[in-house]
Parts: C-alpha cells; structure tokens; sequence
C-alpha cells in the first residue's frame, strides 16, 4: 500500500464532516440559531481527528521525511503552504470555538460568525483536500521506496493508535491549568 492511501481515506471522513457541517451553516443561516453541541462535536473532530490525527501524520511524520529528500523549489514551496493552510485551518477553529463563547456571552453578532467561520471551513477544506490527493500526494511518492513507504504506513498505525492517550493527556493538563 502506498503511504498515501490511508491519508486519502482520511480525507473521505473529513469530506462527510465537511457536508455535515455545510448543513448545519444553511440552516443556521435560515434560522438564525445553531445547537452548540453540533458546534463543540464539529470543533473535537476538526481538532481531534482532522487536525491532530490526520495532520498530524502529515507534518510529524510524511513532511518530516520529505525534508530530508532533495525536493524541487516548487514541491518545498507546495508543502509550505499545506502546512500554512494547517495553520489556517487550526485558526478558524479556534475563532469558531471563541465566537460560539461570544454569542452565550450576549454578543448578537456571533451567530454571524460562527456561519463565516463554517463557511469557511467548508470552502477551504475541500481545496486543501485536493491539492493533497492529487498534486501534492502523487508527486511525493516518487521519493519513497516500497520498503521506506512500509515503514513509514508502521508509523502512522503507531501514531493512531497513541492517539486516544495523547487526547486524554492534553485534556487532563488543560483542565489542571
């Protein structure tokens, strides 16, 4: 199996969380209300699963040894901006989060936020998504023997499966702040 695959399988689970969540944006947007449990589900599994997991293989592991390969100007500067784009993404959520606080806090004009940053989330994720599976991803590859790309497919099971215990940990060191 080729490295890629189980990062092109994750974004398929992003994609049905993306359409969740464009839902929920259209009928807040008719409604003028949205449920706070669907905000807090869809912020964990952004950060959790999305972010923390998926790109979390991506940046740990995959980007970590394609920095050691010499790359084309061009191939550094597209992974540059999938990392920046993490970066955008892990903002938005985290604007999302503290506009959700904002509105049970009184302010009237954060359930046009929190439609912007859904909205946004469900443009740009769609993009990132394909600039992965079919620019960057098959162009990587070449970079990767069959024995490195098993290797590397050992480290990302292992990287999930220690994933539940770093969730709880950070959880139990942000609540003893």
């Amino acid at each position: 199996m080729q490295v890629r695959a189980p990062l092109m399988i994750e974004h398929r689970l992003i994609e049905k969380m993306l359409a969740l969540i464009g839902k929920e944006a259209k009928r807040i947007r008719e409604t003028n209300v949205f449920n706070p449990v669907f905000i807090d589900n869809a912020v964990d599994f952004v950060r959790v699963y999305a972010d923390k997991t998926h790109h979390g293989k991506e940046e740990d592991i995959l980007f970590r040894d394609l920095a050691q390969k010499d790359m084309t100007g061009e191939e550094q500067k597209i992974m540059g901006e999938l990392i920046q784009e993490h970066v955008l993404g892990r903002r938005t959520v985290a604007d999302l989060l503290d506009a959700k606080k904002r509105h049970f806090a009184g302010d009237d004009s954060a359930v046009g936020m929190v439609i912007g940053k859904l909205e946004f989330l469900i443009n740009f994720y769609p993009r990132h998504i394909e600039k992965e599976d079919k620019v960057f991803f098959p162009a990587m590859m070449k970079y990767f023997s069959a024995e490195a790309q098993e290797k590397m497919l050992q480290e990302f099971w292992e990287f999930d499966r220690n994933m539940i215990h770093r969730k709880y940990r950070d959880l139990v060191d942000e609540l003893a702040r």
